[in-house]
């Protein structure tokens, strides 16, 4: 699907174990004045959504909490196996919203849901970082604001791709999707961005990478005069 123009509806699957929610998104959805939108399926298990309509939408949105339990290891799963996973939650703390977002998912808070579900869950959809405030406050409060923590699968993309590797091979070699692998490189942007330090190019990311020693130099060789010449 095009990232800058949809050029039909984004399909999404809701699983969620309480009606009021599914109902609630159900609502938001309807009222998004270009019903960019359209739900396919819904339910409360993750594989038995799957093995209908959903298993073919665009998006998934995923409650965080199933049957009192939070699936967090799931979501890596999911995202891992190329769907593209939207978590919507009341377990907003940072260290979930950082959890989901390492698991290369998009974290939406229950209470900011109305004003940002749909913006949301169509970012996802077209492999473009969405950051709302509930994610923007997780990011900046990590530890290392400054550095951000980029997750294991995050600098692994990264180092496949700034090695010269397309997107479509980094998938192959990854055993994950090429939008997942695209959505792994604008998570790094977008965690660079919310401490204000933008990397909007490839040379800049691995820059910043380099700088803060989360990818040595020595492992990239074939950019590593480019990466660490001085910003203008």
């Amino acid at each position: 699907m095009d990232a800058n123009q949809l050029d039909r509806q984004v399909t999404v699957a809701i699983i969620a174990d309480h009606e009021v929610a599914i109902d609630g998104v159900r609502a938001w959805v309807d009222r998004d004045p270009g019903r960019r939108v359209r739900i396919v399926a819904s339910g409360a298990d993750v594989d038995e959504v799957l093995a209908g309509p959903g298993g073919t939408a665009d998006v998934l949105l995923v409650d965080l909490n199933l049957r009192g339990t939070l699936i967090v290891d799931r979501i890596a799963g999911l995202t891992g196996a190329g769907h593209r996973v939207v978590v919507f939650s009341a377990h907003s703390e940072p260290e979930y919203v950082l959890a989901v977002l390492d698991a290369g998912a998009e974290f939406l808070d229950k209470d900011g849901s109305r004003e940002h579900c749909v913006e949301t869950i169509v970012a996802a959809a077209t492999d473009r970082p969405y950051v709302t405030p509930t994610t923007a406050g997780a990011m900046i409060a990590d530890a290392r604001p400054l550095r951000p923590a980029l997750s294991k699968q995050e600098l692994a993309v990264l180092k496949y791709w700034f090695q010269g590797m397309s997107e479509a091979s980094v998938g192959a070699r990854m055993s994950i999707s090429e939008a997942t692998v695209r959505q792994y490189i604008d998570r790094a942007r977008t965690k660079y961005a919310a401490v204000g330090r933008r990397a909007s190019t490839k040379e800049a990311l691995l820059a910043r990478a380099i700088q803060d020693g989360l990818i040595r130099a020595a492992d990239i060789t074939e950019y590593r005069s480019r990466a660490i010449r001085p910003e203008s």
